[in-house]
């Protein structure tokens, strides 16, 4: 496989679902002292990849949980933020300005700042009233930060007796690392072939639905366009039939995320009617991997992560077959803007 070192991917992500007990243990106790809510609150599309973790706390729990952009929270503030807040930010670098203001406003409320980050020694992570830290880097993070922000919306759950199989879901999360693994040997093949026919395309539109639709939005925003300066319109399956089918015609490429969760009916819709209209339609469902022993439920719940793991290659052929390193950037050294 095309850069690409199993055995450190596999530390990753092992990193990342060993930290399963330290964050029941500090959910536990930071709810019965009475914490109030829950802030998801990073900056960029890093906290995109948290927000399969926030709609499942919106849609399957009582506890509030919040959604706020870092670099808008400092301007409006909110209601909600204050003392016992857990707020929690991810950051692969602990140095993203956006956060590191929106943490000291955080902490300014009593909020009780909960960070995810790479090193443990960084900005973000020092400023952290709990910090968990497990290596990684762009290639590996995003399943790293949806796994690590998953187990938190779980053990929130688990300490509200808010689910009754914890402990399965958590245990069936603990072979994840292996299958993506696996899944990635899988869609290697197709990820060539399809970076090969997509190389000299320069707009897509990406749409999804349910968990997944953050990591269509996540990818179109931070791997398309931020490391190979496509062009793309991410746009919610559920939206697509409200103005961006219009634009559909017979050479236009539509990039569809299929998930396993109960909103898999609206990507099939967008699947449907794209059909019968553009050449370019390209769908990558995550039904289509093996992922031997996890339940439904579970598949369902790690649906953006499956498609994370194998977009990467998608990335890395994209990287080959454009002859674009992934880690170019244009303006970002240029100083404050």
């Amino acid at each position: 496989m095309l850069n690409f070192d199993p055995a450190h991917y596999l530390a990753v992500q092992r990193g990342a679902v060993a930290l399963a007990a330290p964050i029941r243990e500090t959910v536990g106790r930071l709810l019965r002292d009475g914490a109030p809510n829950v802030f998801f609150t990073g900056a960029g599309g890093v906290n995109l990849l948290m927000l399969p973790a926030a709609r499942l706390l919106q849609t399957r729990s009582t506890f509030p949980a919040h959604v706020e952009m870092g670099a808008e929270i400092v301007n409006t503030g909110s209601a909600h933020l204050g003392p016992g807040s857990i707020a929690v930010f991810p950051s692969v670098s602990g140095t993203t300005k956006e956060a590191i203001a929106a943490i000291e406003f955080a902490r300014e409320r009593g909020a009780t700042i909960l960070s995810l980050t790479a090193k443990p020694d960084t900005p973000i992570a020092r400023l952290a009233d709990v910090s968990f830290a497990n290596d990684c880097a762009d290639p590996t993070s995003s399943e790293n930060f949806a796994l690590q922000s998953l187990l938190l919306a779980l053990a929130i759950m688990d300490a509200r007796g808010e689910i009754d199989d914890y402990g399965e879901v958590v245990g069936q999360l603990q072979t994840l690392p292996e299958l993506l693994v696996a899944a990635k040997q899988q869609f290697e093949p197709r990820a060539e072939a399809l970076a090969d026919e997509i190389r000299d395309e320069q707009h897509h539109i990406i749409t999804s639905a349910g968990g997944s639709w953050y990591e269509a939005a996540y990818y179109g925003m931070c791997i398309l366009e931020e490391m190979q300066w496509i062009w793309t319109r991410p746009v919610h399956a559920s939206d697509f039939f409200h103005g961006t089918l219009e634009l559909l015609e017979e050479d236009t490429s539509v990039l569809l995320l299929k998930g396993e969760d109960e909103q898999r009916p609206l990507t099939e819709r967008v699947e449907r009617f794209a059909r019968t209209v553009t050449s370019r339609l390209r769908v990558l469902d995550a039904a289509e991997f093996e992922l031997a022993g996890l339940s439904p439920r579970v598949r369902a719940l790690v649906s953006p992560v499956v498609l994370a793991a194998v977009l990467e290659r998608l990335s890395t052929h994209l990287e080959r077959a454009r002859g674009h390193d992934l880690t170019i950037r244009r303006y970002y050294k240029k100083g404050d803007y």
